[in-house]
């Protein structure tokens, strides 16, 4: 019995050790099969990201061949472009001598008009900049008079001042009201500051006739009211009579409409054109349409 006992021991101590050691055998194969597993999915991931690659470089392929294709159709057109180029050097060559010194004047020519024009384009600026300063300052020393009566403004690109009549005159009178001269001396300190301009005296009237023993029309009214400004700029205020012209425009420049008694109003004025010196101007306009004729 006892022998029997020892037996059956060590057959179960054997069945013990076999099943442990096929349990080791059963781990050993997981493992080895969890890692042919992530092997084959690394694998997977890795033929993927080179398909993904491989996609990518044939893009940028396709993409250099059409450089290559661009690239290629601009050296035919250099070529072309060049080949053109030297056909007409060739035909250039042949220009004679006399026909490059024309090429040459003209060139001389275009030269000297493109100085002309730059330098009258600076002139204008420079006029425009005093005209600006001549105007703020004649609205500065004229502030204190009604706006109605004194309007000062550029027009044509010159600085005109316009006076209404019944600042400077009686109805139907040319002589300069005593109140006028204190305008007119205002005026006069401004135009005074800048000797290199002259000085226009135009007088305006409106349709209404009138004949008088001293006045035989609107003309001579306007006439004479435009000297009569003059003399009082030149006698009482100093401004050089060389700088001054006087005129009349009668009727005929009319600033308004003559069928109300506003526009009437209006129209009877007498304005002070500043202007820059003519032959100042035109001598600028010769001097440069000779050099351009060089």
């Amino acid at each position: 019995m006892k022998r029997v006992l020892i037996i059956v021991s060590a057959v179960v101590m054997l069945a013990s050790c076999n099943s442990k050691k096929r349990l080791a055998e059963i781990k050993a194969l997981q493992e080895a099969r969890d890692k042919a597993v992530a092997s084959l999915n690394d694998c997977d991931q890795r033929t993927a990201d080179l398909r993904s690659q491989l996609s990518a470089k044939d893009t940028d392929l396709q993409g250099k061949d059409k450089q290559v294709s661009d690239l290629q159709g601009q050296i035919d057109y250099l070529k072309k472009t060049n080949t053109n180029l030297l056909d007409r050097m060739s035909d250039l060559s042949i220009v004679s001598k006399s026909g490059a010194e024309s090429i040459k004047k003209s060139l001389e020519t275009l030269n000297e008009q493109t100085k002309y024009t730059n330098n009258l384009n600076s002139s204008i600026q420079r006029k425009d900049s005093l005209n600006l300063a001549l105007v703020m300052n004649l609205k500065r020393s004229l502030d204190d008079i009604n706006d109605q009566d004194v309007q000062v403004e550029v027009k044509k690109g010159v600085v005109y001042v316009s006076l209404s009549d019944k600042l400077l005159f009686k109805s139907g009178s040319y002589d300069i009201l005593p109140a006028a001269e204190t305008v007119l001396g205002k005026v006069a300190k401004v135009v005074n500051d800048h000797k290199e301009l002259d000085i226009l005296v135009e007088g305006h009237t409106d349709v209404v006739p009138i004949s008088t023993s001293a006045i035989k029309d609107n003309w001579d009214l306007s006439a004479l009211r435009a000297t009569s400004v003059v003399r009082t700029l030149q006698a009482k205020f100093g401004v050089a009579p060389e700088r001054m012209t006087a005129g009349g425009r009668s009727e005929f420049a009319p600033k308004d409409d003559n069928s109300t008694n506003t526009g009437r109003q209006q129209n009877r004025r007498t304005e002070i054109i500043i202007t820059p010196k003519m032959d100042q101007f035109f001598n600028l306009l010769s001097s440069g349409q000779a050099g351009g004729s060089k």
